[in-house]
């Protein structure tokens, strides 16, 4: 727990100092855009206010991660950064349908531009955004952050884009540049908050984790010694790194110790083999199709106790 806390800390501390960064140039874009006439700029900005969005949301879900689990709230607030991230990636797609119709309306009524001071601009973003995606790489394991490092980097490259932009005017004067550059970077925004929304709903839909085969779990279980069958098999993510298991397993009827080895055997594979810590495993007797009226011994009951106290054990690690 205090490692996670200690991580918790220092992305907190990487977002906070990409916050303030993005902040300062967002205004810079903006008003330069303004006074250079470009439609690259300006929506250079409104891509940097969804990074903004996309850093706030993630540092509220961040904390809201660390936070433990209550009564009400089992499993605690492992999907608070599942939510962020899928409301940013949703604000994105919105922002590219607004920056492409602007360069359309541009297309149509050209404006000169001020190339040298796109270009400047420009050119503090690639150094602020490229810093910004190095110190959020180290935690883009986590979906949240993922969703900002993409933001980022996708904001690297556009930039990088909006200085070409600026020389090719500057030496050709062909001002249709400014608004091409703008429909290429909501393009790039479109494409990888899609990404963004498809994974994200795919957790919150409960579905099962992309890296994980069911039937591979299914066959790992059964292989233990003493597992007859593995049914109603439900995996699903709490969070974009914390996976949960449900299942029954028919077993045949035996003392309780024999069947303590039985589930310690399941947990121990679906430890090491998919980093699944939290399991609730149901023991049935052999024969034994339903679990309503059907009498199922005394010791088989007691196990299912023993599943819980031992997934209480085993997710404390």
């Amino acid at each position: 727990m205090h490692m996670v806390a200690t991580s918790s800390n220092k992305m907190q501390r990487v977002l906070k100092i990409s916050l303030a960064a993005t902040f300062c140039y967002v205004v810079a874009t903006f008003y330069f855009g303004v006074r250079a006439h470009s439609l690259a700029l300006i929506s250079e900005a409104g891509h940097n206010v969804s990074d903004m969005l996309a850093i706030v949301l993630s540092f509220v879900a961040v904390y809201f991660q660390a936070r433990p689990a209550t009564d009400e709230k089992t499993f605690g607030y492992q999907r608070a950064g599942v939510l962020a991230a899928f409301v940013n990636a949703l604000t994105l797609v919105v922002l590219a349908g607004w920056i492409a119709i602007a360069a359309l309306h541009r297309l149509a009524a050209p404006e000169p531009v001020q190339p040298k001071l796109m270009m400047l601009v420009a050119a503090a973003g690639v150094v602020m955004n490229g810093c910004i995606a190095g110190l959020l790489w180290k935690f883009s394991g986590d979906i949240n952050i993922r969703g900002v490092f993409l933001h980022m980097l996708g904001d690297t490259l556009s930039t990088a884009a909006v200085i070409a932009g600026g020389a090719g005017i500057l030496f050709t004067g062909i001002t249709w540049i400014d608004p091409v550059l703008s429909v290429i970077i909501a393009g790039m925004i479109l494409y990888s908050s899609a990404g963004i929304v498809r994974e994200t709903l795919h957790i919150l839909l409960e579905g099962t984790p992309k890296n994980l085969q069911l039937h591979e779990i299914r066959s790992s279980m059964q292989a233990v010694s003493g597992v007859l069958n593995v049914h109603d098999l439900h995996v699903w993510s709490l969070g974009s790194s914390s996976h949960a298991l449900a299942s029954h397993v028919t077993i045949a009827e035996m003392p309780l110790s024999d069947c303590s080895d039985i589930l310690e055997g399941i947990n121990l594979a679906l430890r090491e083999r998919f980093h699944i810590h939290h399991t609730t495993i149901q023991f049935e007797t052999k024969g034994c199709e339903t679990t309503h009226g059907c009498a199922a011994p005394p010791e088989v009951e007691a196990v299912s106790g023993h599943a819980h106290h031992h997934h209480g054990h085993s997710h404390s690690h």
